[in-house]
């Protein structure tokens, strides 16, 4: 009996060993639910393929608004050049471009290459673009210290953006590009979406007042009988044309009809906009918008140079702002 009860006891102590054994090899192994597993997989399937097709979505540039047949297009050349605001001034603007039916941004750098920066800024600006670049001559640049009307600024960048129009449009393209119009938009300004609309159905050279420019509230054209007799400014009033270049538009067709119209790099203080627009028209063949030049659609703005006096004191302690974030 004693026998007997001695095997009973190993025979039940080995039987829970391996019961205790096989439940510690079970633990962290996935359990047989088959149907619950395959749902869950299901549902983490789908989701990781809406989160990559949303992600491929984001990486595409889409249109910013269905084109219209027959729509002329506005084609807006804007110089830039490197410095601490130009990504902020690029998305000021582009981010009113957006909102222009069939239009085209040529932006031209003022370097003699390419910038990475400005590069994946277009690339990601959902607008329809042409990047070109070429650089000022030294010494027609400005200067440390320099007064900004000094010299010139953005004459071989708009002369680049007119020869890139000129050439394409002597392609395959050509037929399209005659029914549109060139605007040169520099990249610190402020825009009236309502002046694209005025512009766009420009015959010759359209013109309206620009606000907050040459020391003064506003400076324009001066309309009487629906036709420009003169000019309020407040500097060199006999100028051939006294416009700011946010004042006027040009229609494609009368750029493409004068290939040798462009703007004088060497032109003295005031005249840049003359010296493209004597070549093309008279003062009486002026098409005055904005309601007859009385209201103000674009604003002469300038952003405030940054002060960077505690970001120099940190990068001379070794504390300086991380160089490779873009801003």
């Amino acid at each position: 009996m004693r026998l007997k009860l001695k095997t009973v006891f190993v025979l039940y102590f080995t039987v829970s060993l391996l019961g205790l054994i096989y439940a510690l090899m079970q633990l962290g192994q996935r359990c047989d639910c088959t149907e619950h597993d395959a749902a869950r997989d299901r549902t983490i399937s789908r989701l990781r393929g809406e989160l990559h097709s949303l992600r491929e979505q984001m990486k595409k540039p889409e249109p910013t608004k269905p084109q219209k047949p027959g729509l002329p297009t506005i084609y807006v050349i804007t110089p830039t050049y490197t410095r601490l605001v130009q990504k902020a001034e690029l998305t000021r603007l582009s981010q009113t471009l957006l909102h222009v039916r069939q239009l085209h941004w040529i932006l031209v750098e003022d370097s003699p290459h390419k910038t990475v920066l400005v590069s994946e800024f277009l690339v990601h600006s959902g607008l329809t673009y042409t990047h070109l670049n070429v650089p000022t001559p030294r010494e027609s640049k400005l200067q440390e210290g320099d007064p900004s009307w000094l010299k010139p600024r953005g004459a071989e960048q708009r002369n680049e953006g007119l020869r890139w129009l000129r050439e394409t449009a002597g392609g395959q393209q050509g037929a399209q590009l005659e029914e549109g119009v060139v605007y040169f938009a520099d990249d610190d300004n402020t825009y009236s979406l309502q002046l694209f609309e005025e512009m766009r159905g420009t015959q010759t050279v359209s013109v309206w007042p620009v606000g907050l420019v040459g020391g003064m509230r506003y400076e324009g054209p001066v309309v009487e009988q629906g036709r420009v007799v003169r000019f309020h400014t407040g500097w060199r009033p006999s100028r051939p044309f006294p416009l700011d270049m946010a004042g006027f538009a040009v229609s494609l067709r009368l750029v493409l009809a004068n290939p040798d119209a462009h703007f004088d790099g060497n032109a003295p203080m005031g005249f840049l906009e003359s010296s493209f627009l004597q070549g093309l028209v008279t003062m009486e063949e002026l098409e005055p918008k904005a309601d007859m030049c009385t209201k103000v659609l674009v604003w002469h703005t300038r952003t405030e140079k940054p002060k960077m006096k505690r970001e120099d004191a940190l990068q001379k302690q070794g504390l300086g702002s991380d160089p490779g974030m873009e801003v």
